[in-house]
């Protein structure tokens, strides 16, 4: 499609499409299954904000239960919202020394970290299920027990560790020139974003 305004070659963007801050389209064609959960939390976050500032403000008679429940909220936004970075492989680590180590050693540091996050998080999924099991309170404010936040946690350290795994099989199939390329290339879009 032309962009029919300036006449050059460059698509334009469809109406319905969301747009950012620049007006461009957003894209939000990478948006998974896994990405759902975050997204229910972060909304259920905004509408529970909402009524503590609506309630605070406006009411002057503010609801108890929302602050509490707002923390517990931004927590399993957190770790949601990281099951959707490691899906992408786009957790933050020094990209710098891989450039100037040979590319076989670059290739098995990488795969070595890989391996160390997936045991990480695959150690901690499994001590938050521990801490569930021995939480037996409840919410100060709802009668909510506080270890749903504990096994929601689980949960999402379990599909960082699914995730980090996956990744560790792509590196390890990976030749080590484009382990290093990817890297160098991701290093570069997160500059220019």
């Amino acid at each position: 499609m032309i962009n029919q305004r300036n006449g050059e070659g460059a698509p334009a963007a469809h109406p319905d499409l969301m747009t950012d801050e620049a007006g461009q389209a957003a894209d939000v064609s990478d948006f998974r299954v896994t990405d759902v959960p975050g997204l229910i939390a972060i909304w259920a976050l905004t509408v529970i904000v909402f009524l503590q500032f609506f309630t605070r403000y406006v009411l002057n008679d503010s609801l108890a239960w929302t602050e509490e429940l707002a923390r517990y909220v931004m927590v399993v936004v957190a770790f949601f919202g990281a099951v959707s970075v490691s899906r992408k492989g786009q957790h933050i680590f020094l990209e710098f020394f891989y450039r100037y180590l040979p590319l076989r050693i670059a290739k098995l540091t990488a795969v070595a970290m890989e391996a160390v996050s997936m045991l990480f998080w695959g150690f901690m999924a499994y001590q938050a299920v521990l801490l569930g099991q021995k939480t037996r309170t409840k919410m100060a404010s709802i009668e909510l027990p506080k270890n749903l936040l504990f096994y929601a946690a689980a949960i999402a350290l379990a599909f960082m560790a699914l995730y980090s795994a996956i990744w560790l099989v792509r590196k390890i199939r990976q030749r080590p020139e484009d382990l290093v390329r990817q890297i160098e290339k991701q290093a570069l879009s997160e500059i220019s974003d």
